[in-house]
């Protein structure tokens, strides 16, 4: 009797314990997966959005107004279609060409044996300084966004500028984007509304060079003149009899020119240029509306 008590002590035992090791276990697995579960949370968690800078480099059509309802750059209705984490720096001038943005000031109205305009100084402009600034300007993951175009086309110092120079400040201003970690995109010039019959054409000049300098920096390139003259034609503004400065679907659109935008224009044409950086899949598309 006291050997088959001893028996029956034993095996309650041993399998007192081994349900002890198997409840460890389990908790321990438990313990092992909840613990699994937070570390693979954690990254997307902490997946938060850095804030991005954009800053714009043009002419009038994409220029902030200054007074009135005419004109309104597309640059100033830009930032309406990004989240709050991006800001929008719209340093584009109005009757600037590439040059005398850059070089304000310093560009003279005589032309040299290369029939560029002189320039009397190399020192850039404020507003171009300001963007190279080490602490204040263009950082790692901003975006500098340049379109110029409309007013080098013209045969007469200081706008004056040629092809090949078109070419090659649009390449330094690229390269500066990225020697700061930023990201340039170039864009062709939007075009003014011009018809044949009843067909919007193309207009603008600098399109090949503003292509090649893409290509040079392996930078992307907004075609924005085919993507402007393709929503004229959308809304049929040919022909038209020039109903500019308020009325019918051209006054709603430009001011009283071929050129310049009202308020819904500028926000049409800054649609095309959001539009295609989401086509073209740039990471900046992710901070869009």
């Amino acid at each position: 009797m006291r050997n088959l008590r001893i028996l029956i002590t034993t095996a309650l035992v041993i399998a007192l314990s081994s349900l002890g090791v198997s409840a460890a276990s389990a908790a321990d697995r438990v313990t092992t997966n909840c613990t699994s579960a937070s570390h693979a949370q954690a990254p997307a968690a902490r997946a938060i959005a850095a804030p991005v800078t954009v800053w714009l480099a043009g002419d009038s059509t994409m220029a902030n107004p200054s007074s009135g309802r005419c004109p309104v750059g597309w640059g100033s209705q830009f930032d309406a279609l990004f989240n709050s984490d991006v800001t929008v720096k719209n340093q584009a001038v109005g009757g600037r060409s590439i040059q005398t943005w850059l070089y304000e000031g310093n560009v003279s109205s005589t032309k040299g044996s290369d029939g560029e305009c002189r320039l009397t100084s190399t020192t850039y402009s404020s507003r171009w300084q300001a963007m190279l600034n080490a602490s204040t300007g263009l950082k790692a993951g901003d975006y500098l966004f340049i379109q110029f175009g409309i007013n080098d086309s013209s045969s007469t110092c200081p706008r004056h500028v040629g092809p090949a120079r078109y070419r090659q400040l649009m390449t330094m201003m690229a390269q500066a984007a990225l020697a700061r970690g930023a990201h340039p995109v170039l864009l062709t010039p939007v075009a003014a509304i011009t018809c044949s019959g009843g067909t919007a054409t193309k207009n603008r000049g600098f399109v090949n060079e503003t292509f090649a300098a893409g290509s040079a920096t392996r930078a992307p390139v907004i075609d924005l003149q085919t993507l402007s003259v393709s929503l004229y034609n959308s809304l049929r503004f040919c022909p038209n009899n020039g109903d500019y400065g308020g009325s019918g679907p051209l006054g709603t659109f430009f001011c009283n020119d071929h050129t310049h935008f009202d308020t819904y224009g500028a926000q049409r044409v800054a649609g095309l240029v959001a539009g295609d950086v989401r086509r073209q899949n740039l990471p900046l598309a992710a901070y869009l509306r």
